[in-house]
């Protein structure tokens, strides 16, 4: 049951993600909206303060790199625009796409490993799978930012 539900509010967190990052392509940009939200996702570690959660360093470092793996396919669509005096991200189809891959991929590899370790370790496991892709993802946007920032 557990399992059905929390895969339910994973399909409505990833539509809710779509939706506010395709308006986000109509608003402008700055340093701060690119580079805080990996700051704010770091709470979410606090959740390692409780045993269930708790994973080996081997694992959580597996993990962290399957993040990074991943989050190459959101640099490669996430860019930038310049329009007038404001920069802007650029609205990409691709990323879309490669949004709701990597939501399917990421609920078919938690299918899988739920059946082998405790719900516990498996939500610490997607959550620095996760933070693996936003921690890259963000500091590279910041840089493609700045770059274009200084094409003034």
């Amino acid at each position: 049951m557990f399992l059905i539900v929390s895969s339910v509010f994973a399909v409505l967190m990833a539509v809710f993600i779509v939706f506010v990052r395709l308006k986000a392509t109509s608003k402008p940009v700055d340093a701060k909206k690119v580079i805080l939200p990996p700051f704010f996702m770091a709470t979410g570690f606090l959740m390692f303060v409780f045993p269930v959660f708790r994973v080996t360093w081997s694992e959580a470092a597996e993990a962290f790199l399957v993040g990074c793996v991943f989050s190459l396919f959101l640099i490669k669509t996430s860019n930038f625009e310049k329009r007038g005096e404001a920069i802007y991200l650029k609205r990409s189809k691709g990323f879309v796409v490669i949004l709701i891959a990597l939501f399917l991929i990421r609920m078919g590899m938690k299918q899988f490993f739920g059946h082998y370790i405790s719900v516990g370790e498996t939500s610490g496991l997607f959550f620095i799978v996760a933070f693996g892709m936003i921690l890259p993802w963000r500091f590279a946007m910041y840089f493609k930012f700045k770059k274009v920032k200084a094409t003034s």
